[in-house]
């Protein structure tokens, strides 16, 4: 009897403990890479910041985005992480570059279109949200290209999402 009762404890006790599989990187960004004209790994110059502002339906800008930096004056960098939304279809970002040598100062904005879907692993995790990039537009001041690499965004901060190309010269 007494060992019927330690081997049903032991029963009850494994199935009562329960194994957390969240993921120990449970950050969902955007990784973007600057390159040469070549596809090589370029380190910017000029000094960058980048915003985020909320626009309407047509691209009108409701927000200055001023209290909305999520890169601060990043400069010698040839790669940055930015955060995405997960409740709007389209992120407006600015990307401020500024070089005090040639007192360059130009901003270009750009607009990420994306699908949100949540991502589920376990009750005991928190959902995610990851995204699929479906299009990318910018002005051409400082940006000469800006191209989708990888349009999967989900906990993988390895790959690159974006290829960033500055005009020659900058």
């Amino acid at each position: 009897m007494m060992k019927r009762l330690v081997y049903l404890f032991l029963m009850v006790l494994m199935t009562a403990c329960s194994s957390i599989d969240c993921p120990v990187n449970n950050t969902v960004a955007t990784l973007y890479q600057i390159r040469n004209s070549d596809g090589t790994e370029l380190k910017l110059t000029d000094t960058m910041t980048i915003s985020t502002v909320r626009a309407d339906e047509n691209k009108v800008v409701l927000y200055n985005g001023r209290d909305s930096i999520i890169l601060n004056k990043g400069i010698g960098i040839s790669k940055f992480t930015l955060p995405i939304s997960y409740s709007h279809p389209e992120d407006v970002l600015l990307f401020q570059f500024d070089n005090n040598d040639t007192d360059l100062h130009v901003t270009d904005t750009v607009w990420i279109k994306k699908n949100d879907y949540p991502h589920f692993e376990s009750v005991d995790c928190n959902t995610a949200f990851f995204h699929t990039l479906t299009d990318v537009k910018y002005t051409c001041h400082h940006i000469d290209s800006l191209v989708i690499n990888n349009p999967s965004v989900t906990y993988d901060y390895q790959t690159a999402h974006f290829y960033l190309y500055p005009k020659s010269g900058n």
